[in-house]
């Protein structure tokens, strides 16, 4: 059976060390640790990671150590961020969130995940991403809190 391949944003990941968020981000993790989901990760989570604490350095470091699918910025996703951009969907100081997005409908995943509830995991947002995902193309992107993915919930 196919791996679903998750692209997860570094809210995920900081979440395994949040008290709210942490019970379904390690879940998280620890599906894509037996081999549940297959991890997606990029360019622009690899540069927000560095100024994150060690902790959550440590776990994107384990991310890519299983086999994590890695994301580089392309023209393609350049060219669908611009669309975005264009559509004013999130104000340009939210450039990261809208790169989420373009790198995970181009690399056309199953599922994006985040705890971002302001910018990416709210509804409004996603009907106008997938919009303007539609009518260049691509398909829709499904984006969902861990909480609707994980299968482990750690206690």
């Amino acid at each position: 059976m196919k791996r679903l391949r998750i692209y997860i944003d570094t809210s995920v990941i900081g979440g395994c060390f949040d008290a709210e968020f942490a019970p379904w981000s390690k879940g998280l993790i620890e599906d894509f640790r037996v081999g549940h989901f297959r991890p997606v990760l990029s360019e622009v989570i690899a540069a927000e990671i560095r100024a994150a604490p060690e902790p959550v350095r440590v776990t994107y470091a384990e991310l890519l150590g299983l086999g994590a699918e890695f994301l580089t910025l392309s023209d393609e996703a350049g060219d669908l961020l611009t669309a975005h951009q264009a559509h004013e969907i999130l104000a340009p100081e939210f450039r990261n969130d809208m790169l989420h997005i373009a790198l995970a409908t181009v690399a056309d995943v199953d599922v994006l995940v985040s705890w971002n509830f302001k910018h990416i995991v709210r509804l409004e947002k996603i009907r106008h991403f997938n919009a303007i995902n539609l009518e260049l193309g691509y398909r829709a992107l499904h984006i969902y809190s861990p909480r609707e993915v994980t299968y482990h919930e750690e206690s």
